[in-house]
């Protein structure tokens, strides 16, 4: 069961990704842990990305595909991955199926979340962050149980720049020039489906289900 995640910045898939993966007892693989992992062990693509990281530039296609072939081919992921993160244009689809079709695989699903923009900026304006112990809050569905006040360690909450309306905007820009285009990409894969985003997370993760089987 080799699985892609795909939706907007906020829809949701990261959090279903990892519903998915304790459901299916399959890893989620998202490109950020990589990065993390194979910078931290030192491999020879993990130090060549880290010199692009750290001069602020974007990891090349090609080391990212490569870091991930790697990952996807240890013995956690015989039974399936869930991907998170990844691909997010379309030459990177066509270099993993590619990559895939080289060692006689392929993926079986594509899972987009659907979630219209304005949903998605109201849903991230209302996130508020812990800078100080990481924990997260929403001000409408999860609130701390003190306005504005973390009820693990009692620091300040704030709204992070990434979740300001603006910057949302801005990242929901960038998403739809060059992510959304991966939607028809798995359709005429004939491995896409939709589901909406906009429900209760339970609910999202019912349809996805239902498509994935139990």
């Amino acid at each position: 069961m080799k699985i892609i995640m795909l939706g907007a910045p906020g829809a949701g898939k990261g959090t279903q990704a990892k519903k998915i993966a304790e459901k299916y007892q399959i890893p989620h693989v998202s490109t950020g842990d990589i990065f993390r992992s194979n910078i931290k062990e030192g491999t020879e693509l993990g130090m060549k990305a880290k010199g692009y990281i750290d001069q602020g530039g974007l990891v090349p296609d090609e080391l990212t595909i490569g870091m991930l072939m790697d990952r996807i081919q240890k013995e956690d992921c015989k039974n399936g991955y869930v991907l998170d993160g990844f691909p997010r244009t379309i030459p990177q689809a066509e270099s993993l199926t590619n990559a895939l079709l080289e060692r006689g695989q392929k993926i079986d699903s594509a899972i987009n979340v659907d979630v219209p923009d304005e949903n998605i900026i109201k849903r991230m304006s209302g996130r508020r962050a812990c800078l100080s112990c990481g924990a997260t809050y929403h001000i409408v569905h999860n609130p701390s149980k003190n306005e504005g006040i973390c009820d693990v360690c009692g620091e300040k909450l704030v709204l992070r720049d990434d979740d300001k309306p603006e910057t949302v905007k801005k990242r929901l820009t960038v998403y739809h020039d060059q992510t959304k285009p991966l939607i028809d990409y798995y359709k005429k894969a004939g491995v896409l489906t939709s589901v909406d985003g906009t429900q209760d997370m339970n609910l999202v993760f019912n349809d996805i289900t239902a498509v994935l089987g139990v």
